[in-house]
C-alpha cells in the first residue's frame, strides 16, 4: 500500500519539525512557505533536526539523503494538489488560519484531511472557517514536534469516526502516540494540565514561597521523574481516594484560582523580558548555556525514536 502524500503549511518550528517527521518516515512531503526566506528557514531546521539525530547515531547519511529527496518546498498552494493529509502549522490566529484554509481547500480534494497544530483553539471554532467541515481536525503536537511522540487528536461535531481513524493511522505510521479526545475542549489535555502547573508555579513565585530554580528542581526531581514511567491517575489510585481527599481538603483552598494573566507575565511583556529568545524571562538566559539546555530538552525523547526511515 502506497503511503499518503503529506502537506505542511507553515515553516516555523512546528511546521519544519512536522516536515522532518513526515519525510523522515518515508512520506512524500510538500511544504508551503510564505516566501523564499521562510523556505530557507524550513530547510535549515530540517537539516539541523537530522544533524541532531545523526549525532546520536539514530540516522545514517543515506537516511538523511533519502529524506531530503522526499521534501519539496514551494511558495504556491497549488503544490498541495494530490495531498491526502495536510498539517496546518501557522500562527495561533484564527484569521490567519481562515485564509490558509481557503487556500488549501481551493487545491485539495474534498476528502483531504486538514489537521491544525493549534495549541488552544477548538476544532469547533476552526471548522467554522472551512467549506467541508468534517475534514477539519486538530492534531496537536508538542515541541520538538518531530521527537516528542504524543499527538492529541480532536474532531469537530461533524467529523466522522472514519476521518479520525484515518488520521490516527497516518500519525501512528509516523511513530506517534495518539490520544483521541471524545469531545472538544480548549487546550485539549496536556495544555490544560500545563496551564494549571504554570499558574500555580507563578503564584508561588509571586507569593515569595519559592524561587524559580527550586520550583524547577521540584519538577525535575519529583514530578517529572514520577510521571516519566507511570500515569498521573495511576498514581492517584496508588495513593488512594481517602488520602487524596485529605490532601485536597488542606490544599484546594490555598491554590491559585485566578482567571487573569498574572503580574509576573504582564510585567515581563511590558519590559520586553519575555523568555529565552529575549535573553531574559524567569531566568537570565545570558548566563546560561542555551545549547546545553537544547540538548537536555532532546535527550528524553531519543529512547522513543522508532521511525520507519527511508533509505
Amino acid at each position: 500500500m502506497a503511503k499518503e502524500k503529506i502537506g505542511v503549511v507553515g515553516t516555523g518550528n512546528i511546521g519544519a519539525c512536522y516536515a522532518t517527521l513526515s519525510a523522515g518516515n518515508g512520506f512524500d512531503t510538500t511544504v508551503i512557505a510564505y516566501n523564499e526566506a521562510e523556505k530557507e528557514r524550513c530547510i535549515n531546521t530540517f537539516e539541523k533536526n537530522f544533524a541532531d539525530l545523526a549525532s546520536y547515531g539514530l540516522v545514517t547519511e543515506a537516511n538523511i539523503e533519502a529524506a531530503r529527496k522526499l521534501l519539496h518546498i514551494y511558495c504556491d498552494y497549488s503544490a498541495l494538489d494530490g495531498c491526502e493529509f495536510v498539517f496546518e502549522a501557522t500562527l495561533e490566529n484564527i484569521n490567519v488560519k481562515k485564509e490558509v484554509y481557503a487556500n488549501i481547500e481551493a487545491v485539495v480534494a474534498s476528502d483531504t484531511i486538514i489537521a491544525s497544530s493549534t495549541s488552544s483553539i477548538t476544532a469547533e471554532q476552526l471548522a467554522e472557517h472551512v467549506k467541508v467541515k468534517e475534514r477539519l481536525i486538530v492534531a496537536h503536537p508538542f515541541q520538538p514536534a518531530h521527537l516528542l511522540p504524543l499527538v492529541e487528536l480532536v474532531g469537530n461535531s461533524t467529523t466522522t469516526p472514519e476521518i479520525l481513524a484515518k488520521a490516527k493511522r497516518i500519525l501512528e505510521s509516523m511513530d506517534r502516540q495518539v490520544v483521541v479526545l471524545h469531545k472538544d475542549a480548549a487546550g485539549f489535555i496536556v495544555n490544560r494540565l500545563a496551564q494549571a502547573l504554570f499558574r500555580e508555579s507563578l503564584y508561588l513565585v509571586e507569593q515569595g514561597v519559592a524561587t524559580v530554580e527550586d520550583i524547577d528542581k521540584s519538577i525535575k526531581y519529583a514530578v517529572g521523574m514520577r510521571y516519566a514511567s507511570i500515569g498521573l491517575l495511576e498514581y492517584f489510585d496508588d495513593v488512594g481516594f481517602d488520602l487524596e481527599k485529605s490532601i485536597a481538603l488542606n490544599v484546594y483552598p490555598d491554590l491559585c484560582g485566578t482567571t487573569e494573566i498574572q503580574d509576573i507575565v504582564n510585567k515581563g511583556i511590558e519590559a520586553g523580558t519575555t523568555g529565552l529568545l529575549a535573553g531574559k524571562g524567569l531566568y537570565d538566559w545570558s548566563d546560561r548555556d542555551v545549547e546545553e539546555y537544547r540538548q537536555r530538552k532532546l535527550k528524553p525523547y531519543l529512547d522513543t525514536f522508532h521511525w520507519n526511515l527511508p533509505e
